[in-house]
């Protein structure tokens, strides 16, 4: 059966549900956010001399959730203008309308009773066939069920986003024994290719998978870190980006989500697991339990391991000593596997320094990953039948960049498996089987394929539902046709090329540029097109700042002249090659991997790309083409009768304020991305994708661009307009004066220089024009200051 969906209701607009609803709107869901009626009157409503009966009061609810939920940071939406798909209501009112919806998700309070309540008036006016789900993270999904009708549980299922939907991947999918298998591959399937999430298919278990292995993990590091007597900041300096989680790491997590939260979901674990052999573990140990009595439960309380305080008029974040359980200033920490691991930016190879590590940091490291991969090991069957679940659901739920299996094929499973038996935390049996058997990994790649270690049959699988991606892991052994320092060049099927980058933060230095220009001319030669991409977090923050320091420094400004040629020359060669080149983006894209990207014949975004030219944030403008390509599009949105200085001013201040956009879709409002641009919402998809779309520009007859010659620059008439603008902005104290002067060298490029009337212009004319402006200001001692703290202090500075 055919089935799509158009419309969905979201029943319950708390935190959950009214993001989950923003989430639908992301994806161009027309969406009907419904909850409860007032049962009293305000006070302002009562001043106005309004009734319960009043709609404005009967909405009151629900509007206001959905107003806290569309003004948070980050947003829930992509972009704002997606609200208006989002309509409101309540369920005195409005529930019969949900005949007209094809998915009604319930997120109500979790409370068994007033779920089966509401389902029974659902129940009077669902649509036979309309699919039906709860996001419930406790309450088992069959419990649900009793009294309703056979098509109602037949279309019936747990759909469990985690908080916030729109950035964490997972959505756990919970079918009950009379969900019919075509809705639960419906949902899998949806999930993936449209919500762009990493949907699993869980058991109806205590807290599924995600909650039960990644709330498990918490609380066996908490004993730990109490046992060894580790520091706040000391633990959150070890379990974040350093082992590919969140920066918020673990105390600080704890604060943002709410003690009281991870509490609660520990202490239903406690009583629900009666036979779980780690039972002890979810009991909360004294660091735990003692904020909890206290109600120090972190941002909703003001207060938590970390409290913001002010003194002496300067903000100051305080840390809990977990001893006295004082607040202290932050004590500066020294960690020695920080030091070996912060030049190191491939993830598989700081986890195998992390656990090989020694002393009480190596210790940290080894206790908490044994255990949690013991822990792991013993839960299947019982919360998944395939170790991949696992993985997929712990690391997209709590935005791990590798699941617990995964990351013990890094560290090594022979030699960690030695040292958990020491540790007295032996992995169960099927393990030791496996490795008897000559098995030496839980994962492998086989003709580009990512395969798992299938426990049943003791053999390797593909892994259900990825036979379609692209894992560049898969073509490490075989498919390598060049490489050097700074980037890696994959051949990765069907006549295509793909340029990963492997520099710190995916940066684009001298060794990047000779990967690109050496992808293109082997596309040119033997292959039908590339693709610039890569699976880390980020696309590219941007151009080698540190290169250019040390040049602007020692005054060696034909080396910077020769640099910044070889970079322009780069992105024209992207946009003039003779093959279709595409940029893949994901995370950042800030600077020259902006500039790398406006210059490919099409963008391949992930949803959240985070795009924009940020170089006045050091005193520079874009020097790479970007200056070039935004008046180039700012000319081409000229219409007649149209204000053309309006326009281009408009462009002028998205790269004069640095602006970046916080999504793909804001992107191509600011027309960074075209129409033609298309958009990935699944992560995993995103290489897949961007290579469909080489072989389609080439499988239509891709024909080499040629330079434009006809790009419109108003001389002296916008330079008038953009000189006013600035002026009024310093004397208002709103810039100061080297911002002043890197405006102007900005507005002097988008103006075509001193010209005394409107004139076509070349590519070639404003890249020089970008190129000189670049130059200039390399030289301004501000511009130098501004470069050193973003590299030694990681902060910006206005000066």
């Amino acid at each position: 059966m055919k089935r799509t969906i158009k419309k969905a209701v979201v029943l319950g607009s708390g935190i959950m549900g009214s993001r989950i609803a923003c989430h639908f709107a992301n994806i161009g869901l027309e969406v009907l956010l419904l909850d409860i009626a007032p049962k009293e009157l305000s006070d302002a409503e009562k001043a106005k001399g309004l009734t319960l009966d009043s709609p404005h009061v009967k909405n009151r609810i629900v509007n206001s959730s959905l107003q806290t939920a569309i003004g948070s940071k980050p947003s829930p939406l992509y972009h704002q203008e997606k609200a208006s798909l989002i309509t409101t209501g309540n369920f005195d009112d409005d529930l019969s309308k949900i005949k007209d919806y094809d998915w009604v998700l319930e997120a109500v309070v979790e409370n068994l009773e007033i779920k089966k309540s509401l389902f029974e008036k659902v129940e009077q006016y669902r649509k036979p066939g309309t699919l039906i789900s709860s996001n419930t993270s406790g309450i088992p999904i069959g419990f649900m069920l009793e009294g309703r009708s056979e098509d109602f549980q037949k279309h019936f299922c747990g759909t469990h986003f985690f908080n916030p939907p729109r950035y964490l991947k997972l959505l756990e999918i919970i079918p009950t024994r009379k969900t019919d298998p075509e809705i639960v591959d419906f949902f899998l399937h949806y999930g993936d290719l449209f919500l762009g999430k990493e949907t699993v298919l869980c058991k109806d278990t205590p807290a599924f998978i995600a909650n039960r292995i990644g709330i498990y993990a918490i609380m066996s590091g908490m004993h730990t870190i109490q046992k060894m007597g580790l520091t706040v900041n000391e633990v959150d300096k070890l379990s974040g980006p350093v082992i590919g989680r969140a920066k918020s790491a673990t105390f600080r997590t704890m604060d943002v989500v709410g003690l009281d939260t991870a509490v609660k979901v520990a202490a239903g674990l406690y009583e629900g697991l009666p036979h779980d052999e780690s039972r002890e573990m979810f009991k909360l140990p004294r660091i735990v339990q003692e904020l909890y009595d206290r109600k120090w439960w972190g941002d909703k309380t003001k207060q938590g391991y970390y409290k913001k305080v002010v003194q002496n008029g300067n903000k100051e974040i305080l840390e809990l000593n977990l001893e006295t359980f004082e607040y202290e200033q932050k004590a500066k920490v020294k960690l020695d596997v920080l030091d070996k691991t912060k030049n190191e930016e491939d993830l598989k190879k700081r986890l195998k320094i992390v656990i090989n590590e020694e002393g009480r940091e190596g210790d940290f490291y080894r206790a908490t990953f044994f255990d949690l991969f013991r822990y792991c090991t013993v839960r299947i069957p019982e919360v998944a039948d395939e170790l991949y679940r696992i993985d997929q659901a712990v690391a997209a739920g709590f935005g791990w960049e590798l699941g617990p299996f995964e990351s013990w094929d890094a560290m090594g499973l022979q030699a960690c498996v030695d040292q958990m038996k020491k540790m007295n935390l032996a992995p169960a049996p099927w393990v030791d089987e496996m490795l008897a058997a000559g098995h030496q990994s839980f994962y492998k790649y086989q003709n580009g394929k990512k395969h798992y270690y299938d426990i049943p049959s003791k053999s390797y699988k593909v892994v259900p539902g990825t036979e379609g991606f692209i894992y560049l892991d898969a073509f490490k052994e075989n498919n390598v046709v060049w490489s050097n320092d700074g980037a890696t060049i994959y051949d990765i099927g069907d006549g295509v090329l793909n340029v990963e980058f492997h520099t710190k933060m995916n940066s684009i230095g001298a060794e990047v540029i000779e990967g690109i220009n050496t992808a293109i001319s082997m596309a040119e030669k033997d292959y039908r097109g590339v693709v610039v991409g890569n699976e880390g977090q980020n696309f590219s923050a941007g151009a080698n700042l540190a290169m250019l320091f040390m040049f602007a420094v020692d005054q060696e400004f034909d080396e910077i002249d020769m640099m910044i040629r070889q970079f322009q020359t780069t992105m024209t060669r992207a946009r003039f090659s003779s093959v279709p080149v595409v940029s893949a983006t994901s995370g950042l894209a800030l600077g020259g991997g902006c500039e790398l990207s406006l210059h490919c014949d099409a963008i391949q975004a992930h949803a959240e790309t985070y795009i924009g030219l940020v170089e006045v944030g050091v005193g520079l403008i874009p020097g790479g083409g970007g200056t070039k390509e935004l008046t180039l599009r700012a000319s081409d949105k000229y219409m007649p009768n149209d204000p053309e200085l309006n326009i281009l001013q408009e462009y002028f201040m998205n790269i004069a304020t640095a602006k970046v956009a916080t999504s793909a879709h804001e992107a191509r409002g600011m027309d960074i991305l075209t129409a033609s641009d298309r958009i990935t919402l699944n992560r995993a998809r995103l290489l897949a994708d961007a290579k469909e779309r080489v072989l389609e520009l080439a499988d239509a007859g891709y024909t080499q661009p040629k330079e434009r010659t006809d790009i419109k620059v108003h001389g002296r008439t916008s330079m008038a307009m953009f000189d006013a603008g600035i002026t009024g902005m310093k004397y208002g104290a709103y810039i100061s004066e080297h911002d002043a002067k890197i405006a102007k060298k900005l507005a002097w490029v988008m103006s075509g220089g001193d010209l005394s009337a409107p004139t076509l212009v070349s590519e070639k004319y404003l890249l020089d024009l970008e190129r000189e402006a670049f130059l200039s200001l390399c030289g301004e001692q501000k511009t130098l200051e501004r470069i050193q703290s973003i590299l030694f202090k990681g902060k910006p500075l206005r000066n």
